[in-house]
């Protein structure tokens, strides 16, 4: 049976090593160094590292004691979200001279459909050029991109030719592209999926699309839709420029280890604070709340409770927090605390995204 599809022109900007590249453009005493943004020799957890820290093994979520036994030299700076964000506004200011339809999905990347665009521009290739152009002109910093027909292959792709690279994969292309990756690198397949499917003689795109659906729902259950359609190429989601918040949080990692329940109250108390300025700036409310510990041993709890009305307000989150924090014993000393919300009431203020035209695939596509 043929499967056929509709195709869009999808560019997926990834910026490089993004907050350790905002330090070194802002310091010229890190350029060229290895470096960390977040954590530190004996505490705390990378947020970024830069390509220098990279070739050592260093890796964001990693403790910052391993990133020193891996790179003796590298250099840590405490992470400046206001900066990064300020970047960020600038960068997403030029995706919309191109184009309404950007979907942002963090500071430092986002999907844009270029299938129609500002610039009557046909070929998608060259508009992701001149973007990674605008981008290191205006602002200062590097950015890989992908090309291709869906959100999907795009992502895949724009970590192809990092740092600083773009990869296109046109439409009579993507089945190839995908059979012959390794499957860790298919967006959507995490480390423990990656080791189940090798268990299983699946190793690349290619060994996963040879397996029908129903081995796939035998032995990954309600994903094996997701995977059986990526193997394939096929991946219909819109890029969504009012993509809804689903959660809003706020945590610390604490310099030392606490293991009383009473100083882990105070912490919660300025974490609330935090999290409640955070709504009020977003304008939503929770029926929600979520006390995440991790522990000393880097093991990670969560504890949650679900009130039958929306809540904003700090004191109502800390009541809900100390219940909950006093739900059971702490298992060890804690290192780090969390707050958020969600089950949130901003449904209703999703605005309808602009509607799409879908492209056949018989029509001739000019990636290049």
């Amino acid at each position: 049976m043929t499967e056929s599809i509709s195709h869009r022109k999808i560019i997926h900007i990834d910026m490089d090593a993004f907050y350790a590249s905002v330090e070194q453009m802002d310091n010229p005493l890190l350029r060229g160094k290895p470096l960390a943004v977040g954590g530190s020799e004996i505490r705390g957890v990378v947020s970024a590292a830069s390509y220098e820290a990279r070739k050592f093994g260093v890796r964001s979520a990693m403790s910052g004691v391993q990133a020193k036994k891996l790179c003796p030299e590298i250099l840590f700076v405490p992470p400046r979200f206001d900066r990064y964000k300020e970047i960020s506004r600038k960068i997403r200011k030029i995706f919309f001279e191109y184009t309404d339809l950007v979907e942002p999905l963090s500071l430092d990347e986002a999907y844009l459909d270029v299938t129609e665009n500002k610039k009557n521009v046909p070929s998608a290739t060259i508009l992701a050029q001149e973007i990674r152009k605008r981008i290191f002109e205006e602002v200062g910093l590097t950015a890989s991109a992908g090309i291709s027909v869906n959100k999907f292959v795009a992502k895949i792709a724009s970590d192809y030719n990092k740092p600083n690279g773009q990869k296109t994969v046109n439409p009579e292309e993507v089945g190839a592209f995908l059979e012959q990756l390794d499957i860790k690198k298919f967006y959507g397949i995490g480390k423990v999926t990656a080791e189940k499917m090798y268990q299983l003689g699946i190793f690349t795109g290619y060994d996963l699309k040879q397996k029908p659906l129903e081995f796939l729902e035998k032995h990954f259950g309600n994903s094996a839709q997701y995977y059986y359609q990526i193997s394939r190429g096929i991946h219909n989601s819109a890029v969504k420029p009012n993509r809804t918040v689903k959660s809003v949080g706020a945590e610390r990692t604490f310099f030392e280890n606490l293991s009383s329940e009473v100083f882990l109250e105070e912490k919660i108390i300025s974490i609330a604070n935090e999290l409640e300025k955070r709504l009020q700036k977003s304008k939503i409310a929770g029926k929600t709340i979520t006390l995440k510990l991790k522990y000393s041993d880097f093991s990670l709890q969560t504890r949650s409770k679900t009130l039958p009305y929306y809540i904003s307000d700090k004191n109502l989150i800390i009541d809900v927090a100390k219940e909950l924090l006093y739900q059971e014993r702490l298992k060890n000393s804690v290192r780090l605390l969390g707050l958020s919300l969600n089950n949130l009431n901003n449904q209703e203020k999703t605005k309808e995204a602009p509607k799409q035209k879908s492209v056949s695939v018989q029509l001739q596509f000019e990636f290049y």
